[in-house]
């Protein structure tokens, strides 16, 4: 997730909440940028710093920003890039189906 799509993230997760789960992964750079990214976009949901990319190697995400769908049946898709709220919900609408 990247600083432009950071925001309709976060308001995602208020419209999808008890139907999608959202964890965001960090991935390089220190402590102090990971905290101030959440801080400053008033992050609410999880997040997990991934300096390993043990995650990202989990669900084949090679670079940032993607996103990593997990549908309910265990199907994961990656959409690599930013990607807008309309996209955004579309492609939860399709994986909760």
């Amino acid at each position: 997730m990247c600083n432009k799509e950071a925001p309709s993230v976060e308001e995602a997760t208020k419209r999808w909440a008890g139907q999608v789960e959202f964890v965001g992964i960090a991935w390089f750079g220190d402590d102090v940028s990971f905290e101030g990214f959440i801080d400053k976009h008033g992050l609410t949901f999880p997040q997990v710093n991934d300096d390993p990319g043990e995650v990202y190697a989990r669900f084949g995400v090679a670079a940032q920003p993607a996103l990593a769908i997990i549908s309910p049946s265990g199907e994961v898709q990656q959409i690599f890039g930013a990607v807008d709220e309309a996209t955004l919900d579309g492609i939860l609408a399709r994986a909760v189906g």
